[in-house]
């Protein structure tokens, strides 16, 4: 007996808003009827639980997807709970009407509460199909014996029929007749992409055109101990669509505050070091296995775009729009969830296993960095994962933040560190010598980036990070043996070399930090350091860059500056010389003399005198 039956007055107001504004993407509208098909099965197979008399019971819980490019149909069918008349009507008539809902909430008075997560929402969902479709055809036997055989049939505008259907198989059967823009969904190699991207892990065989499609299972949801090696491994190849194997792995899931599950990978190989430009975020978000976006750019901070993998939330609703995410304080939340854990867990991986850690940082270092930079939420977490050679490390070797302050003297009140192109250049520089000889530890920092790295870090773990060129630093007395000039012959000394050298330096003062050199520049607050002025030139803006201003530091101890404080007043002319070579070669040692060459020109002066 035909029926013709009039939407709800809503339809077309909600169809509008499904069509144009709740779905972003049309290939989404496969995805929901996958969905649907998968939760009717899932209804099916707990109801085969409780129900003996089972119509059609033999058929196998599997979704058929079948095209048809000469008669442009799609057709989605499933071996599910089915519909019955009323249920027809209830389920595709009333808009947002839930009948999974309504199978939930008797689950659940039943005491099977915890099966509920289990079943997913039947809504709007199945709307989607007529942004692709003109006419929709659903063929339905509910699981009862005494069901009845029948064909819903809409072309989403204001009305629907329901019509008899002889020989139908229990589930519903879907048939879209295809409008004429969405002709390339009737392809076989556009809907197993699609499929692919979207439904690779639902619960159940899905079936196109009579292969098997989704072969790759949903490792996040299972327990961890039923995983092997070998499947994780292959599971991080087929999600990151990688060569190489994972270097980390992290499995958890939560229950509270949000259901989380996620099963998150590090690559061994860095692909931005082989000059393949900036990754993509690469943590896919779903919702019980069926995928919301496959490059969520705000579920992660971006420094994380190197991990790969998988974070599925029951919490999410299946129909957020790409635009709405972004902006979601949930997908934050999650996120932020995800990122701690994350965060803890590398954390464990580097102290039980510091020699692989190190190996794995030397390639991603730049990340944390970018991390610790921009991350200010996660800034302290990122900072115990950075690594550094030091003052106490063997070349090669590392040390993190948090074994530094283990190591520091009670009275240390703050973390010293150099920048600096290499080791060498720190270890025969002037700097290091007041710390070695205090026994004060001392960081590495070998990269330009580094500076701006601390800088935003500022402290850690209450103590403050300093640069050992810092113009403020009170090591002491010097433990330096030898006699100093008399502190009135030092401060003529400071007075000649600061009128000889006016235009270069700040200021002139004998320095308590120098053991074996002579002198040493540093630079005044507020004045750009010497890694700060080779970003500006390596980015081309040094024309109209002002010449190095600094303190300059005279070791009163050393031969040379007690020769220069006899020869200033017996030959002025070449003290002064000297004196700009002494200044040049602490320049130098700064990494801030801009031009070397006239080094050159000064010591053939020198010799000159010499010779003569």
């Amino acid at each position: 007996m035909s029926q013709t039956h009039e939407f709800q007055a809503e339809v077309k107001q909600v169809l509008d808003i499904v069509i144009h504004s709740l779905y972003t993407d049309r290939e989404i509208f496969l995805r929901e009827l996958v969905s649907n098909a998968s939760d009717a099965m899932e209804k099916m197979r707990l109801t085969q639980l409780t129900e003996k008399d089972v119509f059609d019971a033999n058929a196998e819980l599997q979704i058929h997807i079948t095209t048809d490019e000469t008669a442009k149909t799609l057709t989605i069918a499933d071996a599910g709970i089915g519909m019955t008349r009323a249920e027809l009507v209830e389920n595709l008539g009333t808009i947002a009407h839930s009948g999974s809902k309504a199978f939930a909430a008797a689950l659940k008075n039943a005491g099977k509460q915890g099966d509920a997560t289990l079943i997913g929402q039947f809504g709007v969902g199945f709307y989607s199909a007529f942004m692709v479709a003109d006419k929709v055809q659903v063929y339905t036997h509910s699981w009862k014996n005494d069901g009845e055989h029948l064909v819903w049939t809409s072309d989403g505008q204001s009305s629907y029929t329901i019509d008899e259907a002889p020989d139908q198989k229990r589930g519903c059967k879907i048939v879209l007749h295809l409008k004429e823009d969405a002709a390339d969904f009737c392809k076989a190699s556009t809907v197993r992409q699609i499929i692919e991207k979207h439904s690779n892990f639902v619960s159940f065989p899905l079936l196109l055109n009579g292969e098997r499609v989704n072969t790759v299972e949903a490792l996040w949801l299972k327990p961890k101990d039923s995983i092997t090696d070998e499947q994780y491994k292959e599971f991080y190849k087929f999600t990151a669509h990688a060569f190489d194997d994972p270097s980390y792995r992290m499995h958890f899931q939560a229950d509270s505050p949000l259901v989380i599950n996620a099963l998150l990978f590090t690559p061994t190989h860095n692909m931005e070091s082989f000059g393949m430009g900036q990754m993509e975020p690469g943590v896919s978000l779903y919702c019980k296995k069926v995928l919301i976006d496959p490059k969520p750019k705000k579920l992660l901070p971006e420094w994380m775009r190197f991990v790969r993998g998988v974070i599925d939330s029951e919490d999410l609703p299946l129909n957020i729009s790409r635009e709405s995410m972004q902006d979601s304080a949930l997908v934050r939340k999650i996120g932020d969830v995800v990122v701690k854990r994350l965060l803890k867990q590398l954390d464990k991986e580097a102290s039980d296993d510091a020699k692989k850690w190190d190996g794995f940082y030397k390639d991603f270092s730049r990340f944390f960095k970018e991390g610790v930079a921009t991350d200010h939420t996660h800034r302290e977490a990122i900072a115990k994962l950075l690594r550094f050679e030091s003052s106490m490390t063997q070349p090669g070797e590392t040390i993190g933040l948090a074994d530094y302050v283990k190591r520091m003297a009670a009275e240390q009140k703050a973390i010293y560190y150099q920048v600096a192109p290499s080791r060498d250049a720190i270890e025969s520089g002037p700097y290091l010598e007041a710390f070695k000889a205090k026994g004060i530890e001392v960081l590495y920092l070998f990269e330009t980036i580094d500076e701006y790295v601390v800088s935003s870090l500022s402290k850690f773990d209450d103590k403050d990070l300093k640069a050992v060129n810092a113009d403020d630093i009170d090591l002491g007395d010097s433990d330096a043996d030898g006699e100093a000039l008399p502190e009135a012959e030092t401060n003529t000394l400071c007075d000649w070399i600061k009128e000889r050298l006016n235009a270069l330096v700040d200021s002139v003062r004998p320095g308590k930090r120098l053991v074996g050199s002579p002198a040493l520049v540093l630079t005044p607050e507020g004045e750009m350091t010497p890694q700060m002025r080779q970003m500006m030139k390596a980015l081309g803006k040094e024309n109209g860059m002002p010449g190095p201003k600094v303190i300059f530091e005279i070791n009163p101890r050393h031969a040379l500056v007690k020769g220069l404080a006899k020869l200033q007043k017996s030959d002025p002319d070449t003290a002064a010389l000297i004196t700009e070579q002494i200044l040049d070669n602490a320049l130098l040692s700064a990494g801030l003399l801009d031009e070397p060459q006239r080094i050159i020109q000064r010591t053939q002066k020198l010799m000159e005198k010499l010779a003569s």
